[in-house]
């Protein structure tokens, strides 16, 4: 899989080494199943055309830049492991376009013209809500007529558990009210940290959510296979995770968290 930093300097370049390919269309932050059954469905078209598949994502987020700063959003996945499973679902190309208010000022027409047009789109897969070009006003009910008819589109229906929309926003709430065992059947896996153990403290990598504030049973794992079952901490602060057993020293260097249950704390009884 090949991934392309894209933005308005470098657009050019690119649109000449575009080829024919089906493209998949959303911030996917997490990556969870409502997520995976839109690139699941371009995935299915694109063999079906036997051309490409790509997928385009959009950092920083568009709350983000549109507030100004104003809004601060909680990131479930770093880049680096987006790529890596968007790579093993096989997808070809992933373009990360640049976020910014240049960019989030395209009007909708604009904004097919020159990232999908431009990008040798000719089939666009994006769930129910997807919006583009400035102030969202376009959606894909109008993006086959924005394209001058050239881009058929598949409009991926609302994945729901139990009547709820899977969302990277409802998993974030789950996350910092402590539900971490629910988060599976959001995501379809333990949701997963990653950062670095120096045999004292934990480091988290950039671009995670910590769950809330309370005490959790985890897996502590490395890359190269070990891993224990402990309890950890997360302090009030949000930030700081504390291990109350001792992590073995082969777990030292890049280390991951998997938070599989919170722990209720049980109350005594008084007796009068």
């Amino acid at each position: 899989m090949e991934t392309i930093l894209l933005n308005q300097q470098n657009l050019a370049d690119w649109q000449k080494k575009a080829s024919p390919n089906v493209m998949a269309l959303g911030c996917f932050d997490g990556l969870h199943l409502g997520h995976c059954e839109v690139i699941n469905t371009a995935i299915q078209k694109a063999k079906e055309r036997q051309v490409p598949l790509s997928v385009m994502s959009f950092f920083p987020h568009p709350k983000t830049v549109i507030s100004k700063g104003k809004v601060h959003v909680n990131y479930l996945t770093p880049l680096a492991e987006k790529e890596e499973k968007l790579r093993k679902m096989g997808v070809d190309t992933f373009y990360i376009v640049e976020f910014n208010q240049e960019f989030a000022g395209l009007s909708p027409e604009q904004f097919v013209l020159d990232y999908l047009n431009g990008l040798g789109v000719f089939h666009a897969v994006a769930g129910f809500d997807f919006s583009y070009g400035s102030y969202g006003a376009g959606h894909l009910d109008r993006l086959k007529q924005d394209s001058g008819g050239r881009i058929d589109v598949t409009k991926v229906a609302k994945v729901e558990l139990r009547g709820e929309k899977i969302s990277s926003t409802c998993i974030r709430e789950r996350l910092l009210k402590g539900k971490v065992a629910e988060l599976p059947e959001f995501i379809g896996r333990f949701y997963e940290t990653q950062g670095e153990w120096n045999g004292e403290t934990f480091t988290l990598y950039p671009y995670y959510t910590i769950p809330g504030p309370g005490r959790y049973e985890v897996t502590l794992k490395n890359d190269s296979g070990g891993s224990v079952h402990r309890e950890v901490i997360v302090l009030s602060d949000g930030i700081t995770i504390k291990c109350r057993d001792e992590i073995p020293l082969f777990l030292k260097g890049k280390l991951s968290i998997v938070w599989q249950k919170g722990i209720v704390e049980s109350r005594k009884l008084r007796i009068s």
